[in-house]
């Protein structure tokens, strides 16, 4: 990751661990005074979210080092591992706690103090939360922006796990505020605390989803991901392009972080170039890739025969039927 989007992911965590525990806190208070299971589980889920950003925190340090003797790809996918840490404390500090709570409430029911409090806990949260959004939004839309990609598309195929994980808990924990204002309304206007102990349910699914999503992607991620089709085809229409390359038998793409990846690829060349020409063609591949493509950082190109896509016995043809 270059220093300036580390940067800029790393002020987006600082900014959103900050207002979630700050919200944590008075969710808490106002939860002990009111009496709301909803108002509980959400102060749970914002401690499971400061615990994430923290973790996000390291996710980012720890990933950013540069590349050196032992680790020559860099050391990306290990911010992966604290990201993979991050979504399991989203489950076990937001979710588990969260639907614990809600089948404590409807199963013994709660008493219900004075929701003035939490009223306006909620409020002020959900104001601190637009805030964390906002910077999460503005930093996924500029990303996007730059690799000339829709929003949605970014957010789904982004390597960089920790700005996703912001935009996602901090929208989950604006629609979590919401629930929990719907069941602490609904249980004082009706005097039955199913209504608080099923948005405490909702809560918990909520965050159960949001977990499932950062694991998913982040243990994808940790194995090894290609980058998606659409940009292959770009870079393989790119190396195309140049002088003398005939065709491109195979290709394979590598994130080793989010501003780290490894193309490979085995190309034809013109018969008629010379070993000079052939050489040289490489090297102009090399930098129009890197120019279209910042997050490329290694780019190994393969001289290979053309027939070699034909021979199945070639190195070209057991790639292609891998």
């Amino acid at each position: 990751m270059g220093s300036n989007e580390a940067g800029e992911s790393l002020g987006t965590v600082i900014v959103a661990g900050l207002c979630n525990l700050g919200i944590a806190l008075a969710k808490a208070v106002a939860g002990v005074v009111s009496g709301s299971g909803a108002m509980l589980s959400e102060a749970a889920h914002s401690f499971a979210d400061t615990a994430t950003e923290l973790l996000l925190y390291f996710s980012i340090k720890r990933g950013s080092r540069p590349a050196d003797d032992t680790h020559p790809f860099g050391h990306g996918r290990e911010g992966y591992l604290w990201a993979l840490l991050a979504s399991v404390a989203t489950f076990v500090g937001g979710a588990v706690f969260s639907v614990n709570d809600g089948i404590h409430t409807l199963r013994d029911g709660e008493d219900l103090g004075s929701p003035t409090l939490s009223y306006i806990v909620l409020a002020v949260a959900f104001l601190l939360e637009g805030v964390s959004l906002r910077r999460a939004v503005l930093q996924v839309r500029a990303e996007s922006a730059r690799i000339g990609a829709e929003t949605g598309e970014y957010l789904r195929h982004t390597p960089d796990t920790a700005v996703k994980a912001v935009f996602l808990e901090d929208s989950a924990a604006l629609t979590g505020l919401l629930l929990a204002f719907g069941g602490l309304l609904g249980a004082h206007l009706t005097g039955s605390p199913v209504w608080d102990g099923v948005a405490s349910l909702l809560i918990g699914a909520l965050l159960a989803w949001v977990a499932y999503v950062l694991a998913r992607d982040n243990s994808s991620l940790l194995i090894g991901r290609s980058l998606p089709q659409p940009m292959e085809d770009r870079i393989e229409r790119t190396i195309r392009r140049q002088p003398h390359v005939d065709a491109v038998l195979d290709l394979i793409t590598i994130l080793h972080g989010p501003k780290e990846v490894l193309v490979a690829a085995k190309v034809t060349f013109s018969q008629l170039a010379t070993a000079a020409e052939i050489e040289h063609a490489c090297e102009t591949a090399e930098r129009a890739v890197r120019a279209a493509f910042p997050s490329v950082t290694r780019i190994y190109l393969d001289p290979t025969p053309g027939q070699a896509r034909a021979e199945p016995g070639t190195a070209a043809g057991h790639l292609e039927g891998s």
